[in-house]
């Protein structure tokens, strides 16, 4: 058995706001700085688990602006997020790291905190880097957005069905 080192959930939208803070409050008080706004595209929650590297990064940021889970408007054609185009918005997401155990949660597999920030970081600038190779994302302006890792942010969404598939590597 092959030993999962992240997981994502990716979560279709009309469009969708992740408040973002920048103050470190693990109690969801902090000012909100900014909001990420995005249109029709996808969210995706990320999670990276021991035994995570640069090569996990860039296997995830492949698979998921690549995998054909978009509808395109005019036949349901499913398409990449790339070549929909569609926006993407990247929120982290520790707890997706977490193994239930008789009825609690536990999170053993994380990564230590600055571990996970760093190959979130570069997760996110790989998928930037990514998108912005694509002439068609670009000539439609399309958005990308990351949220503060490691900070409680406040989500709101609009999907169009519940297309919500979860990604391993």
């Amino acid at each position: 058995m092959e030993t999962i080192t992240s997981r994502c959930v990716i979560q279709q939208c009309l469009k969708a706001t992740l408040m973002i803070t920048t103050e470190n409050s693990s109690q969801g008080n902090g000012t909100h700085d900014r909001k990420a706004e995005i249109g029709q595209g996808v969210v995706v929650f990320v999670s990276f688990l021991k035994g995570a590297n640069a090569d996990t990064v860039q296997k995830l940021a492949k698979a998921i602006l690549n995998v054909k889970l978009s509808e395109n408007d005019d036949d349901q054609t499913l398409m990449s997020i790339i070549d929909l185009p569609g926006d993407v918005l990247v929120v982290p997401q520790a707890c997706l790291g977490g193994k239930l155990k008789g009825r609690s949660m536990q999170y053993h597999n994380l990564l230590k905190k600055s571990e996970g920030f760093e190959l979130y970081k570069m997760f996110c600038d790989m998928c930037l880097k990514m998108l912005e190779s694509s002439h068609a994302w670009c000539e439609k302006n399309c958005i990308f957005d990351c949220g503060v890792y490691g900070n409680r942010q406040i989500l709101s969404m609009e999907t169009n069905g519940p297309f919500t598939h979860a990604i391993d590597i």
